[in-house]
């Protein structure tokens, strides 16, 4: 029996019908790849943002608060100090470093910013990106670790602690119980944000990453961490309180306050946090080219241009320093 097969132009149109539909899977899977990858670096981009955002106004929030403290600044007549700090302390100017100086007649600077002219700022700082915002704070967390009505003191040794007794302030390490039954004692931060570069091995190459650190007082000792990765630039705003009216009545930069602005407890009411977050990697398919990034606008905005290929977005956010004059603010 004789079989027929298959011809020559029916096997060439087999090919290029089936070379057609292979291409189309091809170019859609390649399409669907490249839109992957870019969802997923949008989305790293906002979860960084979001994060550090969250981070850094968790501990903004309290700048202000000192429990049961009711006096208006810390001196020899009302303030004993016996903690110490081992090694670099972070500090920049008049009686800032990470506990009260009783000596000086300059008020306790609570919060701070700089912007970096260098890589060594704060005294304990090498390793900063230059042009790019410090954050100095210093502020109590969590609950009291002791009620002197109750009696309970869980307080725990080589950590660093503020007693509150009305008009009287104490910073102390390790376990102390009070004998005022007013008396209130609370954990006790300074934390120092600040942007810098580390390096990374990523699929067996070694890039480097911009980073948010930050200098943290452990057990006598301002330690480092590496708080985020991808975080390029940082800038601050402060709302002030110029009039005694208790409302913001303008923004300055770091380098514009004054060092008696600094000293004012009440006088700083917000703070307008900038970051410029970049993704890790590069991606060869971003096409725009001269992007700039404003930080902050006003008289002195921090204007940034790049001519490269990460992707990039800049977070903001304004936060109240409720425990400022809390008691004290008109809306």
């Amino acid at each position: 029996m004789k079989q027929k097969g298959f011809t020559l132009v029916e096997v060439m149109i087999s090919l290029f019908i089936g070379g057609l539909i292979l291409g189309g899977v091809m170019f859609t899977y390649l399409g669907m790849k490249l839109t992957t990858k870019d969802t997923m670096t949008i989305g790293e981009i906002q979860e960084s943002g979001r994060l550090a955002i969250n981070i850094m106004q968790r501990d903004i929030e309290q700048v202000g608060f000192w429990g049961t403290y009711y006096d208006d600044s810390f001196t020899a007549i009302n303030t004993t100090v016996t903690s110490k700090v081992s090694g670099k302390d972070c500090v920049e100017g008049t009686n800032n470093g990470s506990f009260p100086d009783l000596t000086s007649s300059s008020n306790f600077r609570t919060i701070y910013a700089e912007t970096a002219k260098s890589t060594s700022e704060l005294n304990c700082i090498a390793d900063v990106t230059k042009g790019t915002d410090i954050l100095q704070l210093k502020f109590l967390q969590g609950n009291s670790q002791y009620n002197g009505i109750t009696g309970t003191n869980s307080t725990t040794d080589n950590i660093d602690y503020f007693i509150a007794e009305q008009e009287q302030a104490s910073f102390v390490t390790g376990k102390y119980t009070p004998t005022n039954i007013n008396a209130t004692i609370w954990p006790y931060s300074h934390h120092v944000y600040y942007i810098s570069e580390q390096e990374y091995e990523v699929n067996n190459k070694k890039i480097k990453v911009p980073v948010l650190k930050r200098k943290r007082l452990v057990k006598g000792k301002m330690t480092t961490e590496t708080i985020m990765e991808g975080v390029e630039n940082m800038r601050f705003l402060f709302g002030l309180d110029t009039n005694s009216d208790s409302k913001v009545d303008t923004y300055k930069s770091a380098a514009d306050i004054t060092a008696t602005e600094w000293e004012n407890r009440k006088g700083i009411l917000t703070v307008q946090l900038f970051l410029l977050i970049r993704s890790l990697e590069l991606d060869p398919g971003l096409k725009i080219k001269n992007k700039k990034y404003i930080l902050g606008e006003g008289e002195t905005p921090r204007e940034l241009s790049f001519d490269d290929n990460y992707r990039r977005t800049v977070f903001t956010t304004t936060i109240r320093l409720s425990n400022v004059g809390g008691n004290l603010w008109k809306i």
